[in-house]
């Protein structure tokens, strides 16, 4: 059979089952088995199969996922992040669009100690559209404020999608944690600046009012100290440690988690019902996403045998484009893809078609993965379908869908606005693993 049509089976096939409702992972799972079955000699087909399933799970590295989950479900059971957000509230000040810019910041801090995009964009919801309601900030600005800043969780490390990206595409999880933090920290400038100059332009949007708690200079540092500063110990426990050399991403998450776990105790006491819902919530995050990267070791180890990925790269590379043009196109069908589905059955179906066609083309698997991961993120508030929209909409049911979507839109303009960027200047992204090599 030609290559196309296999490929053009396999994806069809799959389109179809997600179509009808069928989870990702089940979809996977159903193409791998009869794939398998009939492609690649029957039960021996089905052997192979299993065995390529157990070497894509039993990884080392990606040890880190599960225990990045745990760390974000123990600050969202915990509820540790509101008091954070009040310090963080105090030192703004009376800067024009305070409490959206106050959404990017809390974003930025509740990043670092979870991988959820879902979960920061629930407990900021949650903390900050009363606030705004009551201050009279306009509906889209707020909303899309917030949710702009909970995808910000997998563009900061420790970020779960952004080690699984980093395994599916066979690169070191060390070297792409450390090259997120650029990026991501570009992401988050770029939706503060563009808050506060729309901030100024139209004052209406966001009107000015006076702090509810008003802290001396001295408060404000001893609440730092008790609220903040912690935080940047678990920061430096999951990323200085990688970037100094010292542990590796699976003992640093560790480290992370076990630091997390007692900052909530310390701030909230010991909690057994907490401690089971994040367990509990942690494990079903973590065997839902093993189970679909099952699926995709299957999927790539099917395209590979039946010469599907040979003869697209072939076929990719007889146009003898550009390298820039061809990460240019991945990156717009991404975008499209991202309107539709979620980020993590985009990586498992583009992840093996892709990346043979970036080595053969010589373009850096570090710096394209990066990328990859921004339009995964901007894919959670694409409309129609972004996850992050409907969190949004659970949040703030008194809102229409349409609200959601229109408040999404110039912040999806930020987020290509970013790709861009990080396309002109790929030092953004090699410059902190370069140093870190040193």
């Amino acid at each position: 059979m030609e290559w196309w049509l296999v490929l053009l089976i396999i994806l069809g096939s799959l389109v179809a089952l997600f179509l009808i409702g069928v989870p990702v992972a089940f979809a996977f799972l159903f193409i791998n088995v009869v794939g398998a079955y009939l492609l690649w000699g029957h039960v021996a087909g089905l052997n192979q199969m299993i065995l390529s399933i157990m070497r894509s799970i039993t990884v080392f590295a990606l040890l880190p996922v599960p225990l990045f989950i745990l760390m974000g479900e123990i600050m969202f059971q915990f509820d540790l992040a509101p008091k954070m957000i009040d310090v963080v509230d105090a030192w703004l000040g009376k800067i024009p669009g305070r409490l959206n810019l106050l959404a990017v910041l809390a974003g930025v801090i509740f990043a670092t100690m979870s991988g959820s995009s879902l979960a920061g964009c629930a407990t900021l919801g949650a903390t900050l559209i009363p606030e705004m309601e009551k201050k009279g900030y306009d509906k889209n600005f707020s909303l899309g404020s917030i949710m702009s800043s909970g995808t910000l969780a997998a563009m900061i490390p420790p970020s779960a999608l952004g080690v699984l990206l980093a395994s599916l595409a066979q690169i070191s999880v060390g070297d792409f944690l450390i090259a997120i933090i650029i990026p991501g920290l570009l992401m988050a400038s770029l939706f503060g600046s563009y808050i506060v100059i729309r901030a100024i332009l139209q004052p209406d949007l966001a009107p000015k009012y006076d702090p509810v708690i008003k802290l001396e200079l001295k408060e404000k540092i001893v609440a730092t100290f008790k609220y903040v500063v912690p935080l940047g110990i678990i920061i430096f426990l999951v990323i200085g440690l990688i970037f100094l050399g010292v542990a590796t991403p699976t003992e640093a998450a560790a480290l992370g988690a076990l630091g997390c776990f007692i900052l909530a105790i310390i701030y909230s006491g010991w909690n057994a019902t907490y401690m089971k819902k994040a367990i509990k919530g942690s494990t079903s995050i973590t065997v839902m996403m093993f189970m679909i990267l099952t699926g995709a070791a299957g999927f790539s180890q099917i395209m590979a045998f039946t010469g599907a990925t040979d003869g697209l790269i072939e076929f990719a590379t007889s146009f003898h484009f550009s390298p820039m043009v061809y990460v240019i196109i991945m990156q717009l069908i991404l975008m499209v893809m991202g309107a539709f589905m979620e980020p993590l059955s985009i990586l498992m179906i583009t992840i093996p078609i892709f990346m043979p066609i970036v080595k053969a083309m010589h373009i850096n698997p570090l710096w394209f993965s990066v990328l990859m991961l921004i339009n995964m993120e901007m894919a959670t508030i694409t409309p129609p379908f972004g996850l992050v929209l409907f969190t949004m909409k659970a949040v703030a049911p008194n809102y229409t869908m349409e609200d959601v979507y229109k408040a999404s839109f110039p912040f999806v303009i930020l987020d290509v606005a970013s790709i861009v960027i990080l396309m002109l200047f790929p030092a953004l992204i090699l410059f902190l693993p370069g140093l870190a090599h040193h």
